[in-house]
């Protein structure tokens, strides 16, 4: 496999301030604010989409549907190689490592991690008279009643999606492998457990924990994507624009796809659940035509992070399908495979069917987005990581990448850089789940840091920290000023 990536005669969407070009299928505003769906797939890698892996051995007609007809983007990434952070990130437009979570994740029962008082995609569009809503895996904390040990499920939640901008929520507390196992709807459980359940299986895995009355892990995909066409059905027939954000608990474990995707994708039971996330989709794609908002609708189909190990990749590699198509790593590491996410994009009349960005794009750059999209400022005191990529998708041509730099974390709270063709990563080996890992690679006594031609070497085989030192400073001193600064992204009004 060749291990530098197809531009493809992709079209360079830049934009850093200066005169711009508005591409000719663009109107220069739209006629009114539009809809706005983000679609958040978890531990889905970028090679696991057909339409930017040509050798990928799943067919995802429906994301293929969102590419033919909007943008895709090659050099999108998340905040974090794993769950909670990278959310963090997508909700506040700020590096989680700001926070106080400064490596892992949190589980079902933590605490709140969005700070009181910070603004949010949510809390922002509602300001600007949108309706909000959060339909999926939450994994950013909530009150529980009571304390370690003995929460009281059933007790109304504090300081959960409600209180940090959605006027609706239901869904799971945090990852689909993680107690407890009930369904919340705003702030409050629909059901009470009636048992406890275990899965010790590699790709069905979950933890023991308490089990709600109307809950099954297999249908959790179902009624995610059942309850985001009954929004759309719903808020559709009003003039309020909304803000969907689906986080779907989908393929991460437990991989456990319906009997109707079992054996459909030819490869393994990953395989088969990413085609039901397809499929998903598909179904909320259709919800938009049948009530005629295709048109005033921006949906955006992402990733977390990458493709986990339990999707088996001995596995899949003998069927000759890699979820991290040419990258080096997977979810949790430093590496590209960590944090290289699918980004698609779809808005009729504003984005150009079938087009292609080679921008350096990062999930925080959510909040900014809407900013722009809305033409309001943001405060000075929110989305200090969020760059606005508003030209990126419409095509826009100025004089500068959008981006001045973006920030890669690892599980273990390793750091990267990445400027241009350049990537700097402050850690010996993987800093997560790949080998070499953080022990290994400190008994092999690798180099502190790795600095990598992306641009000319994507699966990051070689190591040129020694033949440019300059490089290795200069990105060692922006990396500094971004933490002491306390943000990245420049403060405009």
């Amino acid at each position: 496999m060749n291990h530098q990536i197809s531009r493809r005669n992709a079209l360079k969407t830049t934009a850093a301030g200066g005169l711009s070009l508005l591409a000719p299928w663009a109107a220069a505003k739209p006629k009114k604010r539009p809809n706005i769906i983000y679609i958040l797939a978890d531990d889905l890698g970028y090679g696991d989409l057909s339409c930017l892996n040509e050798e990928s051995k799943l067919h995802t007609v429906n994301l293929d549907r969102i590419a033919d007809t909007g943008v895709k983007f090659t050099d999108a990434h998340s905040g974090s190689a794993v769950c909670t952070p990278t959310r963090y990130g997508i909700l506040t437009g700020r590096y989680c490592w700001r926070s106080k979570l400064k490596s892992g994740v949190l589980y079902g029962y933590s605490k709140r991690l969005i700070e009181q008082g910070r603004m949010t995609v949510g809390s922002f569009l509602q300001q600007q008279g949108y309706h909000t809503a959060c339909i999926g895996k939450w994994h950013l904390g909530m009150d529980w009643a009571g304390e370690k040990d003995n929460y009281d499920v059933t007790q109304p939640i504090q300081n959960g999606p409600n209180s940090v901008g959605f006027d609706y929520f239901f869904g799971i507390s945090a990852s689909l492998d993680m107690p407890p196992y009930v369904y919340i709807e705003n702030d409050g459980i629909t059901a009470a457990p009636d048992r406890e359940t275990e899965n010790k299986d590699y790709k069905g895995f979950w933890r023991k924990g308490p089990t709600g009355a109307d809950f099954k892990h297999e249908d959790v995909l179902p009624k995610v994507t059942e309850k985001s066409v009954e929004y759309i059905d719903k808020h559709s027939k009003t003039d309020q624009p909304f803000f969907m954000y689906i986080p779907l608990a989908a393929p991460h474990t437990p991989i456990l796809p319906t009997k109707e995707f079992q054996g459909k994708s030819g490869t393994n039971l990953y395989g088969d659940f990413v085609l039901q996330c397809d499929h998903s989709v598909g179904q909320i794609l259709d919800a938009l035509s049948r009530n005629g908002i295709t048109n005033d609708t921006l949906i955006i189909f992402t990733s977390d992070n990458g493709c986990s190990p339990r999707a088996e990749f001995d596995e899949l590699e003998a069927v000759g399908h890699d979820p991290s198509y040419v990258f080096r790593g997977h979810k949790a590491d430093i590496f590209e495979g960590g944090h290289r996410i699918p980004f698609i994009a779809r808005w009729p009349g504003m984005i150009a069917p079938g087009s292609v960005s080679d921008e350096t794009t990062c999930l925080t750059d959510l909040l900014a987005t809407c900013a722009a999209i809305v033409d309001e400022p943001l405060p000075s005191d929110a989305g200090e990581d969020s760059y606005n990529i508003l030209p990126a998708l419409l095509g826009e041509i100025t004089d500068g990448p959008i981006r001045e730099a973006t920030v890669h974390h690892s599980i273990n709270g390793s750091f990267s850089i990445r400027q241009g063709k350049w990537k700097l990563n402050f850690c010996p080996g993987s800093g997560g789940w790949s080998d070499p890992r953080p022990n290994k690679a400190k008994e092999m006594n690798l180099p502190p840091v790795q600095l990598y031609d992306i641009e000319n070497d994507a699966a990051e085989t070689k190591n040129l920290y020694k033949k440019h030192p300059k490089v290795v400073a200069q990105l060692t001193k922006l990396l500094d000023h971004y933490k002491q600064s306390g943000r990245s992204a420049p403060f405009t009004r």
